[in-house]
């Protein structure tokens, strides 16, 4: 029996985290919380351009810190994909503040520029890892992890990771994500459901975090559609942020694990030609899920088949016939939001495809072909 089968196997949260805070409003009383379980003193807030000059977010956050006077400063210049000059002025930011923590605000490229910040920060100056703690307003889920993709000069997405960069601290307050842009929340929530699928048939995740992927999964077939009908129902966004949290459950694995090859493609894709997270699992998830029919092992297959159970969905009679009706219903998920996308729409040459497929599997790995015929049946 395989090393890797689900009868086997281990778990241990990250080592990092003090405690996820959730609910309408929680910001208020849950920032200070965290403030003093770490011991922080001084926080430099990390955000983007959007959230900090269209919206009241930040400075909600910046009030929150000076009644404790615990403010050091507000970064706001990190760009989609958390380009490495962004990061390079926000490392500076932090030193020039005297900063002790990080507080990231917005979705995944300032939580993931505040790993990347405190990572330097500490090959800089050595010692125990500072702290971020990070507050979302999109779904993208980046806190939950202990890696940070940021792009470098060239415009290749790279990653450091270390246990120590998880988030301390995590505050879901769907009051926070009202001013955050329809595509952009619809489109992150997808980037959940690109989670919750893709941890079904990971290497080393133990069941009952497969079983919480399957909990994220429904509710995110329900609460999408529900957000989009209305955008101002905070108890929908309340549920998706939770679910965004199942679909990328904290966890110490003991060896890295990449997620899966929707994320591998959309890594690829994302930063190279300007595609936003979200959207790359919009263009990815479905065919690589139809690939997974033919592709997968039996137990990764019984585990993707098993969620049309928790979609009210029946069965079509066999593994392989459910795997793509699970393709089916993403797909129509997808579209039903408005998030139909295809690579002529940003403008990927198709010359670049067998490039793309190459760097997300390799030529020799026997999917290079289907790879390839995959990227080439998302440009229509």
């Amino acid at each position: 029996m395989s090393a890797e089968s689900n009868l086997h196997g281990s778990y241990a949260y990250t080592d990092t985290l003090k405690g996820v805070f959730y609910g309408p409003g929680s910001v208020k009383t849950a920032l200070p919380k965290l403030l003093n379980m770490l011991g922080a003193k001084k926080a430099l807030i990390v955000t983007g351009k959007s959230l900090f000059n269209k919206t009241d977010v930040v400075k909600t956050i910046e009030s929150i810190l000076r009644e404790r006077d615990a403010y050091g400063a507000t970064f706001h210049d990190i760009g989609e994909h958390a380009p490495v000059a962004g990061i390079r002025a926000g490392l500076q930011k932090f030193k020039d503040a005297g900063a002790d923590v990080i507080v990231s605000v917005g979705g995944g490229s300032p939580v993931d520029a505040s790993k990347a910040i405190l990572y330097f920060v500490h090959q800089e100056r050595g010692g125990a890892y500072l702290p971020q703690i990070a507050i979302p307003t999109t779904l993208s889920a980046a806190e939950y992890t202990v890696g940070a993709g940021y792009t470098n000069e060239k415009g290749h997405k790279v990653a450091v990771n270390a246990p120590e960069l998880a988030p301390s601290g995590i505050i879901l307050d769907a009051e926070l994500t009202l001013a955050t842009p329809e595509r952009l929340w619809l489109s992150t929530g997808i980037r959940a459901l690109d989670h919750a699928v893709e941890n079904l048939y990971r290497p080393l995740l133990p069941p009952p975090i497969k079983h919480l992927c399957y909990a994220a999964l429904a509710d995110l077939f329900k609460y999408l559609p529900a957000s989009k009908a209305d955008p101002l129902d905070v108890g929908a966004r309340q549920k998706l942020q939770i679910a965004s949290w199942m679909s990328l459950w904290p966890l110490k694995l003991p060896k890295y694990s990449a997620l899966g090859l929707s994320h591998s493609l959309g890594h690829k894709l994302g930063a190279t030609y300007g595609i936003p997270h979200g959207i790359t699992s919009c263009l990815t998830l479905a065919p690589v899920v139809a690939l997974k029919a033919e592709t997968a092992s039996k137990e990764d297959k019984e585990w993707l088949a098993g969620a049309l159970f928790y979609l009210r969905k029946p069965s079509t009679g066999s593994l392989e016939g459910d795997i793509k009706q699970l393709s089916v219903e993403i797909q129509q998920l997808v579209d039903s939001l408005g998030l139909h996308s295809t690579l002529s729409q940003y403008k990927v040459p198709q010359t670049d495809v067998q490039t793309v497929a190459e760097r997300a599997v390799g030529k020799e790995d026997p999917l290079f072909p289907k790879v390839v015929g995959l990227l080439e049946g998302i440009y229509a």
